[in-house]
């Protein structure tokens, strides 16, 4: 490895960073990080931080995860790689197929679409729900409803459900036939609704709205993370997922769960749609499947979708998509692995338990520092702080603020991710309560710092 000398003076000449202004990361150098292990990060300088970002959502079993380092490095040994397109499969690829429809049974998923990441998971949904409605004769089932803040990945149909304009106006047109309702985001709504459960319903009514103006027969499908992540950690009122279920339900219109950051324990249930009691069509996977080891990642589809698909005789159901690494025997070997460790921990109840403890401390803070308008979490580990320049305004914080805030909670020794006017957290789920406080601390550290 090249010496730290070399990394400083090459930090951002010769590659283009995600998700930021080109310049940006040359004129404010990123982050070199060199080193993990447990629940830490080290940078270039030797600086070692808690990661409460937990990678990208996705390092739930933190960084020194022996079982699935060890499953990759014997993979690699024995089947490096090998395609699995019409004809040829691979054994680690069959028994993890068998282990997510276990996993997965509660929701009814039986049947698994392997991907090389969440992005991918979705744009395979989208194409095989408008695929289901051909088969079934409903072919005028292409339009897409989703919701107002949600992510849901950078490819272009990916991108075309996503809620947020950042991730769209320069790249449009995008897909036709996507529409967008208002989230259940307490905190910024157009209905001026701070009630949760009020706020569900008026966001319902605006489902059903929709669906009446477009027309029900003309809609494929409902997308929608049941906990809003990327879009600044919005949990909805308790009796919306299970709501928006029967209107999909009565209309004939599948619902796609985009679970690339809540399944495998994030929210304190096994999956986002456990946590609500919700059974989709579909749920897209990827980021915790295999701890962020190896990209990976897979659309999980219900009995229905599979046998509609299984005993068509017309040739409709030729799937005509995938990938080269669709079902990458490394990548299946390291998600065994992960998926038993995940299993062994249980760790959806320490996820529970930290997440609570986080989101009291969280609370607490807001009690103390003006500055924070908003608090959300309180299911599993993920939260989020909302910064405000005048809580009654809600006017959001300068740029230049929560850049300095960021900094002075890293000297602290934690890396949070900033999103806007959003302090984002989800530390891996691993975390114990001694560092859960560490993290709570810096940021009071860093709060402090800005008065």
């Amino acid at each position: 490895m090249k010496d730290e000398n070399f990394l400083k003076a090459n930090n951002a000449r010769h590659m283009w960073h995600p998700m930021t202004h080109p310049a940006d990361s040359l004129m404010n150098p990123p982050k070199i990080v060199t080193g993990g292990k447990g629940v830490r990060i080290v940078d270039v300088d030797g600086h070692s931080t808690i990661d409460a970002v937990g990678g990208l959502w996705n390092v739930n079993l933190g960084y020194s995860c022996e079982p699935v380092k060890q499953a990759i490095s014997k993979q690699l040994d024995v089947l490096p790689y090998y395609s699995t397109f019409r004809g040829t499969s691979n054994d680690a690829i069959i028994e993890l197929s068998v282990m997510l429809a276990e996993f997965f049974e509660p929701e009814n998923l039986t049947r698994a679409f392997f991907t090389s990441g969440g992005s991918d998971s979705m744009e395979v949904a989208l194409r095989l729900v408008r695929q289901f409605h051909k088969i079934r004769g409903e072919a005028g089932r292409v339009k897409f409803i989703s919701l107002k803040k949600g992510y849901h990945g950078t490819h272009t149909g990916a991108a075309s459900v996503n809620g947020n304009a950042n991730f769209r106006l320069q790249y449009e047109p995008l897909m036709a036939g996507c529409y967008h309702i208002p989230a259940p985001y307490t905190y910024r709504n157009p209905f001026n609704e701070s009630d949760p459960e009020r706020l569900a319903q008026h966001c319902l009514a605006a489902l059903e709205d929709e669906i009446a103006f477009q027309g029900a027969g003309t809609i494929a499908a409902f997308v929608m993370e049941p906990i809003l992540g990327a879009g600044g950690v919005i949990p909805p009122h308790p009796s919306f997922m299970p709501a928006v279920r029967e209107i999909c339900s009565r209309n004939g219109i599948l619902l796609i769960a985009d679970e690339v950051i809540t399944a495998f324990g994030r929210t304190g249930g096994w999956t986002g749609s456990r946590h609500w009691g919700v059974k989709p069509d579909i749920m897209c996977t990827a980021k915790a499947i295999t701890n962020g080891y190896f990209p990976f990642g897979a659309a999980m589809l219900s009995d229905e979708i599979a046998e509609t698909f299984e005993n068509d005789k017309a040739g409709k159901a030729n799937v005509a998509s995938g990938y080269t690494y669709s079902g990458h025997p490394v990548g299946a070997a390291a998600a065994i692995a992960c998926l038993k460790e995940t299993l062994r921990l249980k760790v959806n109840e320490n996820a529970a338990a930290r997440g609570t403890q986080l989101h009291n401390g969280l609370l607490a803070l807001k009690d103390k520092y003006e500055i924070i308008g908003d608090v959300r979490g309180g299911h599993g580990l993920m939260s989020a702080l909302e910064l405000t320049s005048d809580r009654a305004t809600k006017a959001p914080v300068a740029p230049a603020t929560i850049s300095k805030l960021h900094e002075a909670i890293y000297r602290a020794g934690v890396m949070v991710r900033i999103s806007g006017p959003n302090v984002i957290l989800s530390p891996p789920l691993v975390i114990d309560a001694a560092d859960t406080n560490a993290i709570i601390g810096a940021l009071d550290e860093g709060l402090a710092s800005l008065a």
